[in-house]
């Protein structure tokens, strides 16, 4: 289950900066980043377990 919340977050992360990049927003670029943050923190509470 952990497995597929990362995959979304960093798919929703991607869609973001794409998003925010293409129409030059700042906003869902920022988005973007802090959703791959929260991601890699996910991982690596994972990898200690």
């Amino acid at each position: 289950m952990k497995n597929i919340a990362l995959i979304l977050l960093i798919l929703i992360a991607l869609v973001m900066i794409l998003l925010g990049y293409q129409n030059q927003m700042l906003p869902p670029a920022l988005t973007g980043i802090g959703f791959i943050l929260i991601a890699y923190l996910l991982w690596s509470d994972k990898t200690k377990v």
